[in-house]
């Protein structure tokens, strides 16, 4: 996690559009018993690589089918050849980049001093959201809150390794008491928001991470009107994160200009703030690029030919046809060779 904080942070102080080309997802709607979707995330840097990130997210997966609500898998590809060079998870790399976006847009917005941590919701992304909070804070106490019951009593034991007080609470102590919260809720469209703006510390930060659909928020629109609201990617926070509830003018600087230059938003660390968090492709490429270097490091992973690329490359049938055609009832020695090599 420390890593991934490093590399995101890193990204963002170091982001330049003559560098870095950044696209707002794109995908199909999935019409099933609750709205999901399935996405595509791409990213370039000029002369280097590609990486893209196709995520679904069909928030009935765990109860129905025992699989995470969010389900990705991340492919880098170099800009040279078009080769693909890796193909990574993107189920943990997304719960880690989430949670550690929302650690360093905390690090710059909420106050200092923050010792109680809110979850509402609290599902896989619940987990790195208190994992990376924990490792830039000292918390004192975590108070958690979910309409799931199971995942409400659940949450202490699958945070256990945090060594946190972790309390399952009502939400109005979840409200009251937080100086850093982080919404991450699975909320149909049109059934939010999730809080309640009165109760509310007047310095709290919330990292509202669950929005990422047309018509689906979590925050009441009076807590954005009287916020600093930083989205993480404008374009996509317009269409499908808290933005969406605001007017142009009300919207606060994303969180790139905030880590490139943190001084300008101090003052801000003793008021009210939120990380409009709706997950873009730069923090896919920069947990792409920990965990493959990791798997290098400690020889995890498989290397696997998957294109066809040796032989004639102006003939694509090259490897299929010997140049001698066989007689009747024979097979040729090594025209049966496989497109797919695992080391």
């Amino acid at each position: 996690m420390d890593q991934v904080i490093e590399a995101v942070e890193d990204a963002f102080r170091s982001f330049d559009t003559d560098r870095t080309e950044l696209r707002q997802r794109e995908g199909f709607t999935l019409r099933n018993a609750r709205t999901g979707v399935l996405e595509w995330m791409p990213v370039m840097r000029q002369g280097e690589s590609i990486t893209i990130k196709v995520v679904g997210y069909n928030p009935l997966n765990p109860k129905q089918y025992g699989v995470p609500t969010i389900i990705a898998t991340n492919s880098v590809y170099d800009c040279g050849t078009g080769h693909l060079t890796a193909v990574v998870d993107g189920v943990l790399a997304t719960a880690l980049r989430t949670g550690a976006a929302s650690a360093i847009a905390s690090k710059c917005l909420a106050n200092p001093d923050s010792r109680v941590v809110g979850l509402v919701g609290s599902g896989a992304q619940a987990v790195t959201q208190l994992h990376a909070l924990s490792r830039l804070f000292s918390i004192e106490r975590v108070n958690v809150f979910d309409v799931d019951p199971v995942a409400h009593r659940s949450f202490a034991r699958r945070v256990a390794f945090l060594g946190l007080d972790v309390r399952a609470v009502p939400l109005e102590v979840v409200e009251a008491e937080a100086d850093i919260l982080c919404t991450v809720t699975s909320v149909g469209v049109g059934e939010g928001p999730v809080l309640e703006d009165g109760r509310l510390r007047p310095w709290v930060h919330v990292n509202a991470v669950g929005s990422d659909l047309p018509g689906k928020v979590e925050l009441p629109r009076s807590l954005l009107e009287r916020s600093l609201v930083c989205p993480d990617f404008l374009p996509q926070a317009l269409v499908e994160g808290e933005c969406q509830q605001l007017r142009p003018e009300q919207i606060g600087p994303g969180i790139i200009d905030v880590v490139q230059h943190p001084g300008r938003y101090e003052e801000w660390r003793g008021r009210s703030t939120v990380f409009d968090s709706t997950g873009f492709s730069l923090e896919d490429e920069a947990v792409t690029r920990v965990l493959t270097e990791l798997a290098r490091r400690h020889g995890l992973g498989l290397d696997v030919e998957l294109e066809c690329l040796a032989g004639d490359a102006m003939d694509p049938y090259d490897l299929l046809l010997p140049e001698h055609p066989p007689q009747a009832g024979q097979v040729a020695p090594g025209s049966l060779r496989p497109t797919i090599r695992v080391a």
